[in-house]
């Protein structure tokens, strides 16, 4: 006999395999990406998202 498996298990296996694979090719793009020499951080943009240069301050507006 075969296995006969309901149809919403089946698509469900199925949509997760899609996901691993895609994990995977994610992972190994991510692996040959980071041997380019380019080191962690390879944006075109430097220092977007980094600290704040000094304090930041909140005024209140005056009047008007």
């Amino acid at each position: 006999m075969s296995e006969v498996t309901p149809e919403p298990e089946s698509s469900e296996d199925e949509l997760k395999r899609k996901f691993r694979e895609a994990l995977e090719r994610k992972k190994l793009a991510q692996t040959e990406a980071g041997a380019g020499g380019k080191g962690k951080n390879s944006s075109k943009i430097h220092g977007a998202h980094g600290p704040v240069g000094g304090k930041r301050s909140f005024r209140r507006k005056s009047g008007g």
